[in-house]
């Protein structure tokens, strides 16, 4: 009977923490220099060719810019989204009660961790303006979920 609670309860937390690591480990990838503009650019610009045909080369640029910083405030939501799931049915007591604190700590951690990792890449800048739009989207998800008593 114990083995079985044991196991039961290490298969809830594989369940409830395996999709928020899986979704960081995308994050941290996305900050390598595969998602760099240059390589986005081969699946982002079709899509602008395509809806925009017309439009000038600079405009099509600014356009991959403003598709790329909101890839960064979706990715960020998915992820206050995990984080939020998981901690709010934490068997630790803190994140349990705290989990929308401990949620945002967590994007903003990422969010740092991430925009470091790509000032050391030649082919990605990092900026403290990245951090806020991440943590925004973060935050936006969190609200979401306490202004909808989600969890």
């Amino acid at each position: 009977m114990i083995q079985s609670d044991l196991a039961k309860k290490r298969r809830e937390r594989i369940i409830r923490y395996a999709p928020l690591l899986l979704w960081i480990g995308v994050i941290l990838f996305a900050s390598t220099s595969q998602a760099s503009m240059s390589n986005t650019s081969r699946f982002i610009r079709p899509f602008l060719d395509f809806f925009f045909p017309n439009t000038p080369e600079e405009t099509l640029v600014v356009y991959q810019g403003f598709v790329r910083k909101i890839a960064h405030l979706c990715e960020y939501t998915i992820l206050a989204l995990l984080a939020a799931r998981a901690f709010s049915s934490s068997s630790v007591n803190f994140l349990q009660r705290f989990w929308f604190a401990a949620s945002l700590a967590l994007v903003f951690f990422i969010a740092s961790l991430d925009e470091y990792n790509q000032s050391f890449n030649s082919l990605r800048t990092g900026s403290i303006y990245d951090v806020l739009l991440d943590v925004s989207g973060g935050l936006l998800m969190i609200i979401i979920l306490r202004v909808c008593r989600v969890f």
